[in-house]
């Protein structure tokens, strides 16, 4: 790592305040039942375990107006920093994460999607070209979309989101 990144990374916040979004239609209709939500429950953990807040979490339908009215909700609320949303990344008719989210974005982090799909790639081999995941800016905030597999949660959150968030946030708020 470059002295500049540790310069910047011991200057980076040391604790953030996330949300999470796991967009699946399956899941949210088990509402009635008990949803397994392993994908999301890995997630938070993970983040919690690091010594971060998970301020938000819920389970929402590929739809286009939830996944709006989900984004919207948490780039409002001061408290949160980086926002996860998990599923809805593939190539499926339904998965709509990524047309629905990238317009919002002020910028966007290429590079987080490029290494994902390397890290993936290393892990799966070719399959890694079907996946979307995206990052990008918005409101002050770093938005990722990832897929929601619990081998890619593990893949992004672990090696990338941990690694990089507080960065990322440092050069927002400048």
């Amino acid at each position: 790592m470059s002295e500049t990144s540790v310069e910047h990374k011991s200057t980076s916040l040391n604790k953030l305040n996330y949300a999470i979004f796991v967009c699946s239609t399956s899941r949210y209709n088990q509402k009635k039942k008990k949803i397994k939500d392993v994908s999301g429950d890995n997630i938070k953990n993970t983040l919690i375990k690091s010594g971060n807040n998970v301020i938000l979490k819920k389970i929402i339908p590929d739809d286009k107006n939830r996944i709006i009215d989900a984004l919207k909700e948490a780039l409002e609320s001061s408290n949160i920093h980086a926002i996860i949303f998990s599923g809805g990344t593939g190539i499926n008719p339904n998965d709509i994460t990524i047309e629905t989210i990238s317009p919002y974005f002020e910028k966007t982090l290429p590079g987080f999607g490029e290494i994902f799909r390397m890290l993936s790639y290393n892990e799966i081999g070719s399959a890694a070209v079907l996946s979307r995941a995206l990052a990008g800016i918005a409101c002050g905030k770093i938005i990722y979309c990832i897929p929601g597999s619990p081998n890619a949660v593990k893949i992004a959150v672990e090696r990338l989101i941990l690694s990089e968030s507080a960065h990322i946030v440092k050069h927002i708020r400048e």
